[in-house]
């Protein structure tokens, strides 16, 4: 049957058996395996990393999510301390919690040394501003800042020999409060009669030649009403309120001042029970007070000590005799109390002798070495101690 044709043999029948090389074609099962396993172990891994990890605890996972979505606690607030400059200038040091060093504080000044730009010296500063019925009122700003402070003409700060001229009266006369302004050197300060007409403008054209601004109040004298000193007289049998609301309507004729001053008042200053509440109220409104000294008697500076407010008193009145030569003397005898004593006040009023002496004297001076201040510049001033 060795002619059996080969399509009638039994499938797989006669057939050689396989050689080395056919072997390759064939996977072992061991391999197959690995593969198998290795496919499971990647799929598990990519379920595992598309759904949430079943060994986080839940609690775990709130307190995470809460801390989250809770605001952030604020920064430990820097330590403030204030200090004093051996000049009189106060500042205050923020001092960072983290360093604890002296090197790494930051130095602010004191609101309350802040002063208005010459440029802008006109224009009052409305947060110092208190708007009523009445009139605009000085206060205080709510960052401590008093219109003593903002209004102040800048000095230079030094221990040298000072000497503040007030010439007073301005508003009274057009034509003198003009020539005053024009003629006097821009370091003397201007004091307004409350009862003067055009005041707010005067007090402009004033601050914009740099001089500092002062507002007169009548108050009463001994020989009064026989001597009247004008309209909104402080008296001394007045109620205290009707006191206080003729101060306020002196004190709203403008605006820009740093110090209130006495006109006349003899009997009213030594009046310590009339005279009390007007202080305790120009210090809280941040005014400084200037006695003219003409009153041994004048309660003011002991009010002033227990107001904690500034507070200048003149030495003399340079022109009681309007004569040139008798003012100019004056004002030697002015200089010679500032060498003595450091600084020195002297009070005039805006006669053509009195600015004519004043303006030629400040030049000669300041030649001499003396630095003519504004009043604000030799007030004491507790809160500067």
């Amino acid at each position: 049957m060795s002619d059996e044709k080969e399509i009638d043999r039994p499938l797989g029948q006669g057939q050689k058996s396989l050689r080395p090389a056919d072997a390759r074609v064939r996977i072992s099962f061991a391999t197959a395996m690995t593969v198998l396993a290795a496919v499971a172990v990647l799929g598990a891994s990519a379920m595992i990393a598309l759904r949430e990890r079943p060994w986080r605890q839940p609690e775990v996972v709130a307190t995470r999510q809460a801390a989250a979505e809770a605001p952030a606690e604020p920064e430990p607030r820097p330590e403030i301390q204030a200090a004093t400059q051996p000049g009189g200038s106060r500042i205050i040091r923020v001092q960072p919690e983290e360093t604890g060093e002296e090197g790494g504080a930051i130095v602010v000044r004191d609101p309350s040394a802040l002063q208005q730009d010459l440029r802008v010296a006109h224009l009052p500063d409305r947060a110092l501003v208190e708007e009523t019925e009445g009139g605009p009122l000085p206060v205080r700003a709510a960052d401590g800042r008093r219109p003593f402070d903002v209004y102040a003409r800048p000095w230079s700060g030094t221990r040298g020999a000072r000497v503040a001229i007030i010439i007073g009266g301005l508003a009274v006369s057009q034509t003198g409060t003009q020539a005053a302004i024009a003629r006097l050197p821009p370091e003397v300060t201007l004091a307004f009669a409350s009862g003067g007409n055009s005041i707010g403008r005067w007090m402009q054209e004033g601050r914009r030649k740099g001089h500092e601004i002062v507002m007169q109040m009548p108050m009463e004298p001994f020989d009064y009403p026989n001597v009247d000193p004008g309209r909104n007289t402080l008296t001394v049998d007045a109620a205290p309120d009707d006191n206080l609301q003729a101060m306020r309507r002196v004190l709203s004729r403008t605006t820009n001042y740093t110090t209130v001053m006495n006109y006349m008042g003899g009997r009213f200053t030594a009046d310590e029970q009339a005279l009390a509440p007007i202080m305790r109220e120009l210090a809280a409104r941040g005014l400084g007070y200037l006695d003219d000294g003409s009153s041994a008697r004048s309660r003011a500076p002991e009010l002033a000590a227990q107001e904690k407010m500034p507070l200048a008193v003149a030495d003399t009145q340079i022109d009681a005799v309007q004569d040139r030569t008798a003012i100019l003397k004056k004002l030697d005898e002015l200089e010679a109390t500032a060498r003595a004593k450091g600084s020195a006040i002297g009070i005039g009023s805006a006669f053509d002798v009195t600015v004519d002496a004043v303006a030629s004297w400040v030049d000669e001076a300041k030649m001499r070495g003396i630095e003519i201040v504004p009043v604000s510049a030799v007030a004491n001033d507790p809160e500067k101690r």
